[in-house]
């Protein structure tokens, strides 16, 4: 028999919020068994806000409602209205060659919790093709305050910094708003595939405490500033063989970045680690590993 709870033992408080984000690979490789390898990541991880990107969905079936259906939760979602791109690379990989045309390209949130709002944000294409970004928000009815949660994924090639330094100011932008349309309980939160390291312009431009911000005042502090001493948290591992295969090193490009807590802590950052970093039952679930933060109630 376990011993007796003794008298003047604190009663447990309440369990943390953990979040995710998640870029999920579209339709690429073996998508079908992939989503099953995605199932039992999000399953055994039993987050209560997901962020995910490179989310696909046809006439008849979407990723992120798939997914929401058989963990119980809500979700969200956001299409691109520029999804060429990604279908002219799926066509070539000969998986959807058919119909690859009109399969949709597009950023979700699953919530265990009530979704109260969601809002979507168009952001700038640059010079070369759009690529049809955006962001999706929604503020969470979370147990105990309305969360801001937006998720997002910026422009993918390494030479479209000043591109993404243009979208992270209209996604800061829109998360501010965000903040302010909500009780302002819980501080806003930021997640998504920058595809950006952590020292670049456009990260440093998200947070807004190295270098200045598009919102004056507004900062967004990168939860992996709390890891363990030692973590490196890639995201793009060339672990993985799908990584490995494009010649790229290794490197952090998936964030979760939070809002300055009050001084009660509400919403500070409690731990914060990488899942889906092995393969399961043999599949790699997404060319991505996920990033999952757990925020003080």
């Amino acid at each position: 028999m376990s011993p007796a709870t003794p008298p003047d033992a604190p009663a447990p408080g309440p369990a943390p919020l953990r979040l995710m984000t998640w870029n999920v690979w579209w339709r690429f490789g073996d998508w079908r068994a992939r989503r099953e390898a995605l199932l039992a990541v999000l399953r055994a991880e039993q987050p209560d806000v997901v962020g995910l990107q490179e989310v696909w969905a046809t006439e008849d079936e979407n990723l992120a409602q798939w997914l929401a259906e058989r963990l119980d939760m809500e979700f969200a979602w956001s299409p691109s209205p520029a999804p060429q791109r990604w279908q002219r690379r799926l066509s070539m990989t000969g998986e959807d060659r058919e119909d690859s045309g009109t399969i949709a390209f597009g950023n979700a949130v699953l919530s265990r919790h009530p979704l109260l709002e969601q809002r979507v944000a168009h952001l700038p294409r640059g010079t070369g093709e759009d690529e049809g970004r955006t962001a999706l928000q929604v503020l969470v009815d979370a147990p105990q305050r309305v969360l801001p949660f937006t998720t997002t994924h910026l422009n993918s090639s390494p030479a479209e910094s000043a591109v993404r330094v243009a979208q992270v100011g209209e996604v800061v932008r829109f998360v501010a708003d965000g903040y302010q349309r909500s009780d302002r309980s819980y501080p806003p939160v930021l997640t998504g595939d920058f595809n950006a390291v952590e020292t670049s312009d456009e990260v440093r431009v998200a947070c807004g405490y190295e270098t200045a911000g598009p919102v004056e005042g507004f900062v967004l502090v990168d939860s992996w500033r709390f890891a363990e001493p030692g973590a490196n948290g890639l995201t793009w591992d060339r672990r993985n063989p799908w990584v490995a295969r494009v010649h790229q090193p290794s490197a952090r490009i998936d964030y979760v970045l939070v809002g300055l807590a009050p001084f009660s802590g509400h919403g500070s950052v409690r731990s914060v680690r990488l899942t889906a970093t092995e393969p399961v039952d043999g599949v790699w679930a997404s060319d991505h590993a996920a990033v999952v933060v757990d925020l003080e109630p």
